[in-house]
């Protein structure tokens, strides 16, 4: 079913994440969730109910150290189980990258396939509720940057459910990352048990015949409201879900049509995810391209703790409204 064709029952991201891992941990006994307060629900309530649901076998707190939840997930991976390790803020995952880096996304090549590397580290990132530089970056091309990892960022509800229940049927590891600004966001979700969204497929949310936005996270429904409000412009929106790997088909084929390209995530600008759509639209479709492509993201600075400042820096539906207006 396409994305564009999306029935079922009205959940919220929360829910949608909720649902997917009490249907996976009641499916698979290998499956356990892990990390701070996570009996209590997690930073941000999305396990919410499910410890007293399935005990503390399989739903568990952990000390307040992100390095030592992410190498217990290794080893317990290693071993044949199916963590799923909530580290929470995704900024402290950099103290997380011997055992993400080295281990996790080096043993089955190092092992020759030995061994299977089922982890699913949750990772909540992003801007939006003025929780100063250490709980408001989005970190996510980091670790798309690591041979051997794959990474995810869901934007709807649909699509949380989809990747979170593929990610922890996954013998490879896989990092989810989750906006915390779109937690509320509600939308059809397919009730199926079996459901999933295979990682590194993209869903072209709205189609469109002038302009191809490619968009992330928070800024999908910023780059649909900009999408629903021109009259003058048919823009495309493609939600890419899967960072690492890349669904480029789907990308390619769109700017074939459209002729022009605007990539909007709220990492920075530089070095980035960015860099990497465009660099890939370029090598595939460089001679469909009219005009030079757009990005829309964040300075290359720490997001201020000043919501002011906050709101100065942050990608919005107007600064993609005005990159729809250089490109045509």
């Amino acid at each position: 079913m396409s994305a564009l064709d999306a029935t079922g029952e009205e959940l919220s991201v929360r829910e949608a994440l909720r649902t997917a891992l009490r249907e996976e941990l009641a499916q698979d006994g290998d499956v356990f969730l892990m990390g701070q307060d996570e009996e209590d629900g997690g930073s941000f309530e999305v396990t919410a109910g499910l410890y007293e649901e399935f005990g503390r076998d399989r739903v568990r707190d952990t000390p307040i150290s992100e390095t030592a939840q992410v190498g217990s997930g290794v080893g317990a991976a290693a071993t044949g189980l199916r963590p799923v390790v909530n580290v929470s803020y995704s900024d402290f995952i950099a103290i997380c990258f011997e055992p993400l880096m080295n281990q996790a996304a080096k043993m089955q090549y190092m092992f020759a396939g030995a061994t299977t590397m089922p982890l699913t580290v949750r990772a909540i990132e992003g801007a939006g509720f003025n929780a100063a530089a250490q709980h408001s970056g989005t970190v996510h091309t980091l670790v798309s940057h690591l041979p051997g990892l794959k990474a995810v960022a869901p934007a709807t509800p649909r699509g949380s459910k989809g990747l979170m229940k593929a990610c922890v049927r996954s013998d490879d590891p896989v990092v989810f990352f989750e906006h915390k600004n779109i937690y509320e966001q509600t939308g059809p979700v397919p009730e199926d048990e079996d459901f999933t969204i295979p990682i590194g497929e993209a869903a072209v949310l709205r189609e469109g015949a002038d302009v191809t936005v490619v968009a992330t996270q928070q800024l999908v429904a910023e780059a649909l409201s900009v999408a629903e409000e021109r009259t003058d412009v048919d823009v495309e929106v493609i939600d890419p879900q899967s960072l690492s790997p890349l669904d480029t088909a789907t990308i390619a084929e769109s700017v074939e049509k459209t002729g022009r390209l605007i990539v909007a995530d709220e990492s920075p600008l530089s070095y980035g995810f960015h860099a990497e759509v465009v660099t890939r639209v370029v090598e595939n479709e460089f001679y469909s391209l009219d005009v030079p492509v757009q990005r829309v993201g964040v300075p290359d600075t720490p997001v201020p703790f000043s919501p002011p400042l906050e709101d100065e820096i942050l990608p919005t539906a107007e600064e993609i409204d005005l990159a729809v207006d250089r490109i045509v």
